[in-house]
Order: structure tokens, then sequence, then C-alpha cells
């Protein structure tokens, strides 16, 4: 029951990589592909947020051996809980041991995103401050890892909050609510390339600004997906959601894709909120809030898109209803697609903030098939809370961030860790 007719997508070849001219000494990958289902016993090192009313995880990037973490939180414990480290929305630690780095680099607002540099030599931290390290900054900044330093070269002059990025060739795209909401930007100096502009308007949500909440670009480099609370681009009707044409010269254009089903008006104010590619870049997911909306509908469930669909009335090949509750979150590693949020509930179309006929029991996170667009049977359950805000996929497993206090009926505030086996 928590799907719709499957349609079969052909596969296609696995990861493509881009090069960033004059900036990279190496490629830049596609998400990565896991060979089988991640375990649902969290392990046991990671740290531990302290928790309050609005702490949360938001972003997770992983540079070597450190894992570095963004959100909304004051201050991180180790594993043990005994240790506690002041940490003002941002932080590092040991990817393999857990072990929090004294790298200390307080930000007065939220860290929303962080985006390693395809070298390797730095990090884009990207957020909702106005000062980080000490230092006033708007949207996001470049830290150099070599130097443990803020770039004071990198000036991308942004007057919003910056809530997602990604590189795609030798272009950071950002997308957030300052002017434009979705640019493509110099990594260096931070200007704006020019290569992506567009007219955003409306709004789904009237109580927030006209936004770019999430991006994801295809491991090709060739499209580009954006979420977030609007309803026009480029004076072309496309609420919620509109994807990028990234192969066009001398600028990237709007694509002709436009799929109806996110123009239906949800019972609750909202806008999509996760999205991500197949590592072989042949569909993509998108999780979305909004309440019960009904089978017609895409409000509160995930969907899967064919990449090769551009249609102005693409359908999706599949859609899984949680029933009531909102998504804020999905990865996919070939054999799964994850999704996070504060559900309850997978396979659920029929239920209206109720287990309706075939409804699985999810918690907080669940893996759905790739291709049935049904619930796996993992199920590690978690605090729900307000929801799981971020998933990140890294060839050792799957890293979770959230305001939960609990996953897998384990005590791990904010950070959970879930180890794929090796082959």
């Amino acid at each position: 029951m928590g799907k719709l007719t499957v349609r079969r997508a052909l596969p296609l070849g696995f990861v493509v990589f881009c090069v960033l001219a004059a900036f990279v000494t190496s490629p830049v990958s596609a998400a990565l592909a896991q060979h089988r289902v991640v375990s649902a016993d969290p392990a046991d090192f990671t740290p531990k947020v302290v928790l309050g009313s609005t702490n949360t995880v938001y972003a997770y990037a992983q540079v070597g051996s450190t894992m570095y973490m963004g959100g909304r939180f004051t201050q991180i414990a180790d594993s043990t809980g005994t240790t506690t480290y002041s940490r003002s929305n941002f932080a590092a630690f040991d990817a393999k041991t857990g072990a929090i780095s004294s790298l200390d680099l307080p930000a007065n607002g939220a860290v929303q995103v962080v985006v390693p540099a395809p070298d390797g030599h730095s990090l884009y931290i990207g957020g909702d401050y106005t000062s980080i390290g000490g230092v006033a900054a708007r949207g996001i900044v470049r830290f150099d890892l070599t130097t443990n330093t803020l770039d004071p070269l990198f000036q991308p002059g942004l007057d919003g909050v910056v809530s997602d990025a990604a590189f795609v060739g030798s272009r950071l795209v950002i997308g957030g609510t300052f002017s434009g909401q979705l640019r493509a930007i110099d990594p260096l100096t931070g200007l704006d390339t020019g290569f992506i502009s567009f007219k955003i308007t409306g709004k789904t949500n009237p109580d927030d600004a006209i936004r770019v909440r999430r991006l994801a670009a295809d491991p090709a480099g060739t499209t580009l997906v954006a979420l977030g609370n609007f309803t026009a681009v480029a004076g072309e009707p496309r609420a919620q959601a509109f994807r990028v044409d990234l192969t066009t010269t001398p600028k990237a254009t709007l694509s002709t894709w436009h799929a109806p089903r996110f123009d239906v008006t949800c019972p609750v104010a909202n806008y999509s909120r996760g999205v991500d590619f197949s590592p072989d870049g042949t569909y993509f997911v998108v999780a979305n809030t909004g309440g019960y909306g009904g089978p017609n509908s895409i409000c509160d469930a995930a969907a899967r898109f064919e990449t090769s669909d551009v249609s102005s009335t693409s359908e999706p090949t599949w859609i899984n209803f949680t029933g009531g509750d909102s998504l804020y979150s999905v990865a996919i590693t070939g054999v799964a697609v994850y999704v996070g949020g504060h559900m309850r509930w997978l396979d659920n179309p029929l239920g209206n903030n109720t287990a309706g006929p075939g409804a699985v029991s999810r918690p907080g996170i669940g893996a759905i098939d790739p291709t049935s667009g049904e619930a796996l049977d993992w199920d590690p359950t978690k605090t729900r809370g307000h929801g799981t805000e971020k998933l990140y996929v890294t060839k050792a497993g799957l890293w979770v961030g959230s305001d939960g206090a609990t996953f897998g009926g384990e005590d791990h505030p904010g950070v959970a860790f879930c180890p794929v086996a090796p082959k």
C-alpha cells in the first residue's frame, strides 16, 4: 500500500566524475553506493550532542578520518558522556573513534551545511549566522584546513542564509534566502559566476521567506534539483521543486521538468525538504512535509522521479506515504533509499494520522526499496522529536543527525552511525 505503480528504471553507467578546473587535484565523487543495507545496531563510539529544546544536527562532512558536524548546539560530549566540550554549532571529531577534535570554530547561529572542497584542503561552512570563528561573516565561509583559518579572500557578499551547497564541476552551487536564492559561486573568491540566475517568486509557506532549502546534482553534473519555499521560477509555475539544465551555455537554463503533484496544496503550509540522486544518476528521491493530503498528493511522503523524464507533467515512479508525518531527509545508496523525519509509519497512503492498511512502524527513520517503493525490513527505531534532519553516506556506513535522544534503543543524542558490513 506504500507505493504507486512501478516503472522500472533502466540501469545506466555508474559514477561519472566532475573535475574542478584549476582548483582540484582529484575528481569530485558522486553519491556513494553501498553493497548492502547498513546495520540497525548503531556504533558505540559516536559523540553526543548535549540536547536542549531546539538543539539538532543539520550537517556532516568527512575529510580523511575527520568528521565535521554542523547544527544548533552549544555543547558536545564524548561517547561515554563524561567529558563535555563547548562547541557552538560546529564541531569536529574522529570518524573512526569519536574522539573530539580540539578545533573550536564557534558560530553565533545554526550551521546548516558543510561541504569539503574536492581537493580536501578546505571546507565551506554555511548557515544562519553573522559571525563565525570571531569573524563577521554572512551565509557561507571558506575554512582552510591547512592553516585552520578562515580565508579572507573568500567574500561572497551575501545578504541571507545559506542552507545547502554542493560542488558541481568547478562551481560551488549554494541555496538559501539570499538575493536570488540560488547561485553558482567561484570557490576561491565566493563571487557569483552568473551561471545560475533565475527569478524565484511566491511562497507555498506564507510564514517563511522565499528560499531554496535543499539542492542536489546528478553524478554527471548535467542537472540539478532545487527544493524550497516558492511557487514560480523564471516566470514558470514551479511550486516547491524545479530542475536546472546545467549543460547549456553560457548560462544554465530552467528545465522543462514539472511535477504537478507539487502544485497540490497540503493541509499544512509546507515545502519539500530533502533530495538525493542515486549513485548511478538514473533517479532522484524527494522528501516532503505538509500533513496528510491523501494518495493523490505528495504531502508527507517520499517520491522517486526518473532523471530522464523532463516532461512538464512528470509523475513519480513511486510514492511512499507516512500518513501525516513530515520527512526532512533522504540518502540513496543503490540498495536502499533512507528517509528521516518525525514519521511514525511508512507504507501508509490511507492512514490519516493513523496506521492505515499495510502501514509499517518506522519511528524517525526508515529505508525504502528503490525499485518497489515499499519499506525495507530495516527498522532501528529512534526518538522522533522534531525529526531526522540529516542522513550522510560514507564508505563505512550511514551517519544520522537529529534532535533525537535515542537510536536503536541506545543513548545516542543528536549523532548516530550505522556501519555497513564489509563485503
